[in-house]
Order: structure tokens, then sequence, then C-alpha cells
């Protein structure tokens, strides 16, 4: 796991990813059942090392969400604006359904409406995943835009 601060949620801890985590996320990228909602195509492994270890920071912070002692999944923020920007969060097929999506949301909302002063984080779930946008509303989202073209959803929330 990478350096850097841990964001603490109720239930789940978000630590930076580094590069000892390739193996680990590249197993997760490469299966079906994780990436069903993330891109729909499992990834190589040099795309997951390119992308999820925290190589494109400062640009994108990247995040391991921990959960009972271990890892559960992976979350990323990046800035879109001046007043904020965006995230995504994927959970471990086995980790889904126990509310631990909107609690790590919640614990990444705290720090960048807190400590990185945003005002607007946007999410884009595919409509069709409809667990997914129920985790986002109880994480405190509102839907504010259809993309039909891609099927995901608008959804955002204003901090503070």
């Amino acid at each position: 796991m990478g350096g850097g601060a841990a964001l603490e949620g109720a239930a789940t801890r978000l630590v930076p990813t580094g590069e000892g985590d390739l193996e680990l996320l590249a197993g997760w990228f490469a299966d079906p059942g994780f990436v069903e909602h993330w891109g729909r195509v499992p990834l190589s492994r040099a795309e997951v090392a390119a992308k999820y270890l925290g190589r494109r920071r400062p640009q994108v912070e990247s995040f391991l969400v921990l959960a009972g002692g271990g890892p559960v999944g992976y979350a990323q923020y990046w800035r879109a604006g001046p007043d904020g920007g965006g995230i995504d969060l994927v959970l471990c097929p086995q980790a889904r359904g126990r509310g631990l999506g909107p609690d790590a949301a919640r614990a990444l909302l705290a720090h960048l409406g807190g400590a990185l002063g945003w005002r607007r984080v946007t999410v884009d779930p595919a409509a069709a995943n409809v667990r997914a946008v129920r985790a986002w509303e109880k994480a405190g989202f509102r839907r504010v835009g259809d993309r039909p073209a891609d099927g995901t959803l608008l959804m955002e929330h204003r901090p503070g």
C-alpha cells in the first residue's frame, strides 16, 4: 500500500495505493465480476500499473478501500475545476450490499469538502446499475442528469 494519509470512514478505511498493490489490483481489474460496471472490459497488468497505483498523482488520487482488516475495493478522485471534481468507487463482488460503498464515499466526501474545500463532487454510475445508484444516494448524491449516449447518470453532491 502506498504512502500518504488514510481517510477514515465508520466501517472503511481508504489508503493511498502504491507500487506494492500491483498484484492485488491487477487481479481485481482482470476479473469480469469486478469490472462489470467499470468499463466492462478486464484490464491488462500494464493498464492497471499506469492508472491505479498512484502514478497519476496529483491529477488523480487512488485508494484501496479496506474493511474488516483487508482490501475490499478501489476508489479514486480527480479535480475537474476550481471548486470540485469527481470520484469513482468499485467494490469486490463479495463486499457489495453491506453498506461499505456509501461509507467509503462519505469518507471521500468528508476529505474533499473539508481538507480540499470542494463545493461540488460528481459521479457517473451506469443507469442500469441500480445497486450503485442507491449506494450513491445513500452517500448523499442526487441525480442531476441522464446520459443516454453512454447509459450513465450524472449525480452530484454539494458538501457543506
